[in-house]
């Protein structure tokens, strides 16, 4: 087998284990899979976890414990050469589906089938996976339990789709020269906009768009932002929104980022900073600089990007500014 059958197969052996595990398993399941130095990183308020103990009692027990009898829904799964630092990563992009039967995080239960939106990504090295970033959509579960806890969103939030073509299972791997193709565009599309914040502009025309986009754009966002569809009105409804409510706009870089096949994918920690200026999430201004850790998962269609799926870890983004949306709605609902 190639080096990414190799690793694609562990990480769905290990994925497969997981979903079987009981609550008390998931430790056991980790340490079967992951290194005796695994670096875990996750959203607020798990952020970084060291070894399996650490996140299983963190983040799988207590989840699987609440979302029971889950299920991992995958709509996209690729593997890598990481572009930074040269490892081998897996990537998979879908929904943790349950049973809402207890409440978690302060979020209040449903009785009711719950979609937990995720992107995960698995460094694999000798055998083991090493590192994981598992970024999860707090605010899109809060919309499901009726605790929204921001002002109405620019876009549309709902149980997005995968692609459109319903091809973004790559357990083959794909041609080598379709991955270069898609991360060359990506790119290109990243180089784009840092110029535009290092220019200090707080706008952007269409035509910097449409140099890597296509008309027909599909953006999923987070819970909080939501999805827009078409260059004018992602425009409207996200990009804009954005850059003129956020000032001091910084690119900080990635940990992760490759593509296979149609599609590619990215992380930071952080990717950037910026600091409200009053509007944005329909919040007023603020003078903290925040920093934001977001997923953008691609789709290229011929010469351009179609589909764009993003989640962005607004409850530490609101948090760093003072904003608790976790503890203020188990405070209100008296959630335990």
């Amino acid at each position: 087998m190639s080096s990414y059958q190799q690793a694609k197969a562990l990480v769905r052996k290990y994925f497969t284990e997981l979903e079987k595990a009981s609550a008390d398993e998931a430790a056991a399941v980790l340490k079967k899979y992951t290194s005796d130095h695994y670096l875990w990183r996750g959203v607020y308020p798990f952020r970084e976890q060291f070894g399996a103990d650490a996140v299983a009692n963190v983040f799988w027990k207590p989840l699987k414990q609440s979302l029971r009898r889950m299920q991992r829904r995958q709509d996209i799964f690729i593997a890598g050469t990481n572009e930074i630092s040269g490892e081998i990563w897996v990537m998979s992009m879908g929904n943790f589906m349950g049973l809402f039967d207890a409440g978690w995080l302060g979020i209040p239960h449903t009785r009711k089938i719950a979609n937990l939106r995720y992107a995960e990504f698995s460094c694999v090295e000798e055998g083991k996976i090493t590192q994981t970033g598992l970024f999860v959509d707090l605010i899109g579960l809060m919309v499901q339990a009726g605790t929204y806890p921001l002002p109405p969103s620019t876009g549309v939030y709902f149980n997005y789709p995968g692609p459109r073509t319903h091809d973004g299972l790559l357990y083959e791997d794909a041609p080598a020269e379709e991955g270069i193709k898609t991360l060359n565009l990506v790119n290109k599309m990243v180089g784009d906009l840092d110029k535009l914040n290092r220019s200090g502009s707080m706008g952007c025309p269409p035509e910097v768009l449409e140099r890597t986009w296509s008309p027909d754009m599909l953006w999923y966002g987070p819970a909080g932002i939501g999805a827009t569809y078409t260059i004018p009105r992602y425009q409207e409804q996200h990009q804009l929104p954005f850059r003129e409510n956020l000032d001091d706009k910084k690119f900080h870089g990635h940990v992760c980022r490759f593509a296979e096949g149609h599609f590619a994918c990215f992380f930071g920690w952080p990717n950037l900073s910026n600091r409200p200026i009053g509007g944005f999430l329909g919040l007023p201004g603020s003078s903290v600089n925040a920093e934001m850790q977001v997923v953008d998962v691609y789709r290229r269609e011929g010469d351009l990007l179609a589909e764009n799926w993003v989640l962005i870890d607004l409850v530490y983004w609101l948090k760093q500014q003072g904003l608790d949306v976790l503890n203020r709605t188990q405070s209100i609902t008296n959630n335990q």
